[in-house]
């Protein structure tokens, strides 16, 4: 919950009460985290889906006295953890493991999914293997987030430095320990994967994001409903790292439309021309991110924040063809940078309320 303004402190002095806030209902079906590239499910006791203090969003005050009291105390939720580094072809196989096996432990017969960054594109995968498992549609909604569905420019950028900035990415992760990097992990496969097009045509595997788009559709038998939140770097709350890297290293200009990636920086789509646009949020164009309803996130001074579908933009159902509209509009983006909507912070961005109010649009449709 957000502290209360000054001039509401006194009017509570004064024994008189701001708007009452109000928490989200309960989903019908549990909520399963999918994080990104280089993600966890928590390390010493810091959640990747935490607020600033670690605390992850999904803890019920039934449950903790530390607790995210935008949520029902019955509110059920459950973080998968895959390969940080791999192609989302693994990851999301390893997503749909993890969440059949809390499926078996819950009693659960469907489960709703919200995936950050490339969690997104593992949330699609593992949807698709879980109804071709059960034989029906497992998944009722899933939302993303921040998430590179027609690839990311950084991915690019990072392969045409060639091997050796791979293999520093690499030893990177190691240095993490195996918390993060442990066998089986590819930091190669996994910058192949965001790229939009096949980067190694000649090396007998077709990668990158529009072939996964083809192979792991938008489709109404693996998953009931699609939506999406999309960020972009905007006013002062921006990741000052992020906002460096983006001004002193490349531009991402992820705001004008094309079907196929027609100015080759690795991401469908291209650039206006213009690399001063807040159209990214410091990893992934705007014009990657929508993947069904696009939503719109409302912050409320007092009542509740509330997610809801944006009328100004309509459904994207085909991942690789979408109209000019649904890549460049500015309509419904969040003011935050990549990693503000999880729990890297310092900043000032409420996680807990935020994803509370996705939970309660969830339940709208679940």
């Amino acid at each position: 919950m957000k502290p209360l303004p000054a001039f509401a402190l006194a009017l509570c002095a004064l024994g008189l009460s701001p708007v009452a806030h109000a928490g989200a209902a309960k989903t019908t079906y549990p909520v399963v985290f999918a994080h990104g590239m280089g993600g966890f499910d928590n390390i010493l006791g810091y959640d990747y889906w935490g607020d600033d203090y670690g605390m992850f969003v999904g803890t019920t005050c039934r449950s903790a006295w530390t607790c995210n009291e935008d949520i029902d105390d019955n509110q059920q939720t459950f973080v998968g953890q895959v390969q940080p580094m791999q192609s989302s072809e693994v990851r999301g196989l390893d997503l749909a493991n993890d969440i059949e096996g809390y499926m078996a432990s819950v009693g659960a017969t469907r489960v709703n999914i919200v995936g950050h960054s490339q969690g997104g594109l593992d949330a699609r995968k593992a949807a698709k293997v879980l109804q071709q498992r059960k034989g029906y549609t497992v998944v009722s909604v899933l939302v993303s987030v921040s998430s590179p569905h027609r690839g990311s420019p950084v991915a690019k950028y990072i392969l045409d430095l060639k091997p050796g900035v791979v293999s520093v990415i690499n030893a990177l992760a190691t240095y993490y320990g195996d918390v993060i990097y442990g066998p089986g992990n590819d930091g190669y496969s996994a910058a192949k994967q965001l790229v939009y097009n096949d980067y190694s045509a000649s090396d007998g595997v077709t990668t990158g994001a529009r072939a996964f788009n083809v192979n792991n559709p938008i489709d109404a038998k693996y998953a009931s409903r699609y939506a999406s939140l999309i960020t972009s770097q905007r006013g002062a709350s921006v990741n000052p790292a992020l906002y460096l890297l983006k001004e002193f290293l490349y531009d991402i200009d992820g705001n004008g439309h094309c079907i196929d990636d027609c100015d080759n920086d690795g991401a469908g789509g291209k650039g206006n021309g213009n690399a001063g646009d807040e159209d990214d949020d410091g990893l992934v164009g705007i014009n990657s991110q929508q993947m069904g309803y696009r939503l719109k996130y409302s912050d409320s001074l007092f009542g509740f924040d509330s997610v809801t579908n944006d009328a100004n933009v309509a459904y994207l159902g085909d991942l690789n063809a979408p109209t000019s509209a649904q890549m460049t509009s500015s309509s419904g983006l969040i003011n935050q940078d990549h990693m503000d909507v999880v729990g890297v912070g310092p900043d000032t961005f409420d996680e807990p309320e935020f994803y509370a109010a996705i939970f309660q649009y969830i339940g709208s449709y679940d």
